[in-house]
């Protein structure tokens, strides 16, 4: 340990950093919140609130000394952090020489709250809480652990072959989007799906997770430089220029597909780009972060197209914005990555370094590799042992009431998923009709009357 040469400065940035990365899970639950139906909107919330409480415990006890302690064999470390033991306010020079010990386990920590938390989109309106937490627990321990060791450890082999990787596009979004593929595949779809109109009931919540989201992010990627220097304000900066790429290509897709100007295409792509740029926001510049925002826009766009294609029901679309947008931002980062920006890093295709490129896929492969089977097992035994889904009656019945026994709105005495059930949504031309708007009905009760809706704004039915 070293305890000389701590910086005021950076550290205060680091703090703050892990405070806006803190705020990012919040920031989840809004935006996961506003896409489900009314009678889910607790139960979502409340995946990532828990997860938060969790995984943070579950952190300090050993899932720190397990990702970042001391090497053992390039993929795990040991138990000689366990309880925080050895981590104090001295400075680790193994991962910063300038900011207390302490300050980079908290960082990691959020990192370490907010991608399981990713995962929950995938089984959303179906997940039976009790399993829930047991999965939460064991794939933090199991397969985050373990990958952020590979990656971000020193001695771990995915870092000691030179993969970059700046703030998690293996670690966080890859991961998080394999094992949402492979729990959206187990859970199987919700009831509803493919038989009826299933749509955002708060695009304005969504909207306003999106913005946090964002706003948080910059701590994720600014946040890893470890020290307020020229690489943060160059992640700072990149991160907003992808986002803003991302965000107007995917509205311009879906504008083109459907012929409307869609808010939630427009949170859906930032959030892409965000993804995106995440691994290579520490190794590239302006031009670059443009062309990868592009990039995410396109291919997360395609990505969602398919997966409504292939009947996937992936609720919120983990995969096809964090699983590909993680997975072309990490490749990404060995096309155009360059020393100019971070001597640290390395250069890559486009600066003479084809070698790099190859690495990188390699990154993303075991990455997926390990992530998909891993969350298999984990799922295909608790499935055995506890039971991954509520009952049917539960699941009509709604999360809120079933899982939590609580309701998110109560208007004039009537709860929300009460309208709801008023009438059967059922189509006629084309678009979905559906019973969830109040009228006055002339006697001061609430009155149900049919409303058009349109379908979701980027796919075409």
């Amino acid at each position: 340990m070293v305890t000389d040469g701590i910086s005021a400065g950076d550290t205060a940035w680091v703090i703050v950093a892990a405070a806006l990365v803190m705020l990012m899970t919040p920031g989840l639950a809004f935006f996961y919140g506003g896409l489900v139906r009314e009678k889910n909107v607790l139960g979502t919330i409340m995946h990532s609130f828990v997860v938060i409480a969790l995984a943070s415990l579950l952190w300090v006890t050993v899932g720190y000394s397990l990702a970042f302690g001391p090497d053992h064999g390039g993929v795990i470390g040991g138990l000689d952090w366990f309880m925080l033991r050895h981590v104090g306010q001295a400075a680790n020079p193994d991962y910063s020489a300038t900011i207390p010990h302490l300050a980079f386990m908290v960082f990691q920590l959020m990192f370490a709250v907010i991608t399981p938390a990713l995962i929950t989109g995938a089984f959303a309106e179906r997940a039976k809480f009790s399993t829930f937490l047991v999965f939460m627990a064991l794939w933090s321990l199991l397969v985050y652990a373990p990958i952020a060791h590979w990656v971000w450890a020193p001695g771990g082999w995915l870092r000691e072959l030179g993969a970059l990787d700046f703030a998690g596009g293996t670690v966080v979004h890859v991961n998080a989007g394999v094992a949402a593929l492979v729990a959206a595949i187990v859970y199987g779809r919700r009831l509803e799906y493919g038989k009826e109109a299933v749509e955002p009931h708060d695009v304005s919540m969504m909207m306003l997770g999106v913005g946090l989201l964002w706003f948080g992010w910059f701590g994720f990627n600014a946040g890893s430089a470890l020290a307020a220097n020229g690489i943060a304000i160059n992640a700072f900066v990149v991160t907003h220029i992808a986002a803003a790429a991302a965000a107007l290509t995917w509205l311009l897709l879906s504008w083109w597909q459907t012929k409307k100007a869609s808010v939630l295409g427009v949170g859906a792509g930032a959030v892409a780009g965000l993804a995106a740029i995440t691994p290579a926001s520490g190794f590239v510049d302006a031009g670059p972060a443009i062309a990868i925002g592009v990039g995410a826009g396109v291919f997360c766009y395609l990505a969602v197209q398919l997966r409504h294609r292939l009947h996937l029901d992936d609720t919120l679309d983990v995969v096809g914005v964090h699983g590909v947008g993680g997975a072309w931002g990490t490749i990404a980062a060995g096309i155009f990555a360059t020393v100019a920006v971070n001597a640290a890093g390395a250069d890559g295709l486009l600066r003479g370094n084809p070698g790099q490129l190859g690495v990188q896929f390699l990154a993303v492969g075991a990455t997926l590799a390990y992530s998909l089977i891993a969350t298999l097992v984990i799922l295909r035994v608790l499935d055995w042992v506890m039971g991954l889904r509520v009952s049917e009656e539960e699941e009509r019945m709604g999360l809120d009431i079933s899982q939590h026994g609580e309701r998110a709105y109560v208007l004039q005495g009537l709860s929300v998923q009460s309208m709801a059930e008023l009438t059967v949504p059922r189509r006629r031309g084309g678009a979905y009709y559906t019973g969830r708007s109040l009228v006055a009905n002339g006697t001061g009760g609430p009155s149900v009357k049919l409303r058009q809706r349109e379908n979701p704004p980027w796919v075409r039915k």
